[in-house]
């Protein structure tokens, strides 16, 4: 299996090139193997549903989202584990990709049988400090026709769907926040995953709310 050097080279790669990188994780990868442990052990009153929108623009829109979610923190050790690894990827882009990436937050998703998220954009040039999008996914018995998937349309044709990304075991997807808009499809089974920022410190404190 690929170094995790390898693989965050071949992030750097897609995403200059595409601006978007679909990768697989070593399945043995400490820090992969340590979210299952922690999802193993979170019940569902750790969750909460996903809002949208910022500050007093906040709300619970179900019509367009309907996850519910557990941000990670330092504090557990399985959820650090997995924080590091993200931060030696931070380090790693912005090394070959000069990207000023500052910091990093991430939150398990939960999408219940029926669950979705509707096409949007994670982030909008000159209004955020996103500048990368990641998706893990952490479902071992994902087959076809379970659901969830994510779709990735062209940046210049929102109508044109680039990619469908299946929500395997493993898989880390990355992009470019302010140019690929996305969504997630119906769920047919629960669907479980991290979403996660990279962000450049350009906000101002109490101007931007955390991301969902």
């Amino acid at each position: 299996m690929a170094t995790s050097t390898n693989l965050f080279e071949q992030i750097a790669l897609d995403l200059q090139v595409h601006g978007v990188s679909i990768q697989s994780l070593d399945l043995q990868e400490p820090a992969l193997l340590a979210l299952s442990e922690r999802l193993d052990i979170l019940s569902q009153q750790d969750f909460h549903k996903a809002g949208i929108g910022r500050q007093e623009d906040h709300m619970k829109n179900e019509q367009v989202r309907r996850d519910k979610i557990h941000w990670l923190e330092t504090s557990d050790p399985n959820e650090a584990l997995f924080l590091t690894y993200m931060q030696d990827l931070k380090v790693y882009l912005n090394r070959r990709l000069f990207l000023g990436l500052f910091s990093y937050e991430c939150h398990f998703a939960h999408y219940e049988p029926g669950a979705f998220y509707k096409k949007h954009l994670d982030a909008f040039k000159g209004e955020a400090n996103r500048i990368l999008s990641t998706v893990l996914y952490l479902n071992p018995d994902w087959q076809e026709g379970d659901g969830g998937e994510l779709a990735i349309y062209d940046p210049n044709d929102s109508e044109q769907v680039l990619l469908i990304v299946p929500p395997s075991y493993g898989t880390l997807v990355t992009f470019l926040s302010d140019e690929f808009p996305h969504e997630v499809l119906p769920a047919k089974k629960a669907r479980y995953s991290i979403a996660g920022w990279f962000r450049v410190n350009t906000s101002v404190a109490g101007n931007i709310d955390p991301p969902q």
